[in-house]
């Protein structure tokens, strides 16, 4: 069902699959946390190309290739490649899959990792394209949800800051949609979530409002915070428009269910304060660390070694 499957948009997936690779990422979770050992990927080799910067994406997938015992190649900055020196994106791949046996790759345009992948002919995995997609930042959101939750049905779920240009509420929008539950888009105006992304969301049976305003957290389960992307922005005047709309704080809270979590794919700037981290609440840095079992899964999939 996985192997050799490029992981490219969440859009690509049923629900069913999305079920068993967090069912798999369950079973790698006390290998991710260093409690039991495994040599699953030992003699495979990881290709890490990052056109752009990351510290999460790049590092959780390097510590769970090493954690299944595999190897990783590659590199953080396109500056010390020969993208300086003008080879297309589809050289580079090619070249790249000559040394490993699956690639994950984040480049700044969308829709490069699906190019990438027409050129491949080993797995793909996007590790984000731009304002494109982020699936396995999705991935480990809906785990976080579900180890958070008990379930990811029946909850209700925000999503706050940046859903225009936020890849990251683009995936988890869609995925959410399969397991039917009520969303609330909380943004600017000039930061909407895409048309096309509320309309094929409400086509799948999710109930969705669209709000300006952060209030009504009473009856929230999950609120899921974005910051507002800069470096997303052609225009700088622009952004300074939205820079700040929304800070979750202790104040924030006062109303929020007891047993509500606050998420965020991370960096934060200054959406969500620190005193918020000591909180129940606060979920996120939990959210960071479930990136390791879930790509462990993801590795093991698509290479083969589990199914």
């Amino acid at each position: 069902m996985f192997k050799g499957r490029d992981i490219i948009s969440i859009k690509d997936f049923s629900k069913e699959e999305i079920l068993h690779i967090l069912d798999v990422a369950e079973e790698m979770f006390p290998i991710a946390e260093g409690r039991k050992k495994s040599n699953l990927l030992n003699g495979y080799i990881m290709g890490s190309l990052f056109f752009e910067p990351s510290t999460r994406t790049r590092l959780s997938f390097e510590a769970a290739m090493k954690r299944l015992g595999g190897d990783v190649i590659g590199f953080a900055m396109p500056t010390t490649t020969s993208i300086q020196k003008g080879e297309t994106l589809a050289d580079t791949i090619r070249t790249a899959e000559s040394y490993c046996d699956v690639i994950v790759m984040r480049h700044p345009k969308e829709g490069s990792a699906r190019m990438a992948a027409e050129f491949a002919k080993v797995p793909i995995i996007n590790g984000g394209d731009g304002a494109g997609h982020h699936p396995t930042q999705c991935l480990l959101d809906l785990f976080t949800i579900r180890r958070e939750k008990g379930q990811i049905e029946g909850n209700k779920i925000a999503l706050l800051g940046d859903l225009k240009y936020g890849r990251t509420v683009h995936s988890l929008a869609y995925a959410l949609a399969l397991f039917k539950v009520e969303m609330v888009f909380i943004s600017p105006p000039e930061l909407q979530m895409p048309k096309e992304v509320v309309e094929e969301c409400r086509e799948m049976g999710a109930k969705i409002t669209i709000k300006n305003e952060l209030n009504g957290l009473e009856d929230i389960d999950v609120l899921y915070v974005t910051r507002i992307q800069k470096e997303r922005f052609p225009d700088p005047e622009e952004y300074k428009k939205v820079a700040g709309s929304y800070r979750i704080d202790l104040k924030t809270l006062e109303k929020a269910k007891d047993d509500m979590i606050v998420m965020h794919p991370l960096p934060r700037v200054d959406e969500i304060s620190p005193e918020v981290d000591k909180t129940k609440h606060a979920a996120y840095f939990r959210q960071t660390f479930n990136g390791v079992p879930v790509r462990m899964a993801l590795l093991a999939l698509v290479l083969g070694v589990v199914e």
